[in-house]
């Protein structure tokens, strides 16, 4: 991991003792514990992003959403078809 930075954080025994047994049947090697919760932590900050977003556009039909996303995509195609990059 580049520009990694160290956490000290403290995790129920159990959640230890479930993590790390699940990591050695896969074969876990060396890093395999910060690499499962670097990945853990961005799929939660995913998911609360998308459920924040969701929230904040729920009075928004969902055909108007979908819509928007289709123009700017067909936006973003246009623009690199012309050659242009963002």
């Amino acid at each position: 991991m580049e520009n990694a930075v160290r956490w000290s954080i403290r995790v129920a025994k159990e959640t230890d003792t479930a993590l790390r047994s699940y990591l050695a049947r896969q074969g876990g090697k060396r890093g395999d514990l910060a690499k499962f919760v670097d990945e853990a932590v961005r799929w939660r900050v995913l998911d609360m992003t998308v459920r924040a977003i969701r929230e904040r556009n729920k009075e928004i039909p969902e055909g108007e959403i979908q819509d928007e996303i289709d123009r700017e995509i067909e936006a973003t195609r246009g623009k690199r078809r012309a050659g242009h990059k963002h």
